[in-house]
């Protein structure tokens, strides 16, 4: 699937973190947070601070980048939901 593909899917992705970010991209935060709260793998940490970034809890976001094992990201948040979901969809 393209990135584009997956923007424009009328459905999310059966993937957790890629539904997460399917579901924040439609302006759904709240379920974007409920689908990788529960999983416990480092894609769905990566997510997690991500979207914890987004909302503006710095120090929450640095928590879970730690626990996905990935360096905090500093470019515009639409920057890192386009890294995400290349990362992701490439596997």
């Amino acid at each position: 699937m393209t990135l584009e593909e997956f923007r424009q899917s009328p459905i999310p992705p059966d993937f957790g973190p890629l539904a997460a970010l399917w579901h924040d991209a439609r302006g759904d935060w709240e379920q974007a947070h409920t689908v990788v709260q529960d999983d416990h793998s480092a894609d769905a940490a990566w997510v997690h601070a991500y979207l914890h970034r987004k909302e503006g809890d710095i120090s929450n976001a640095r928590y879970w980048y730690t626990r996905a094992s990935q360096p905090e990201f500093t470019e515009s948040l639409d920057e890192e939901w386009d890294a995400l979901a290349k990362a992701f969809l490439a596997r």
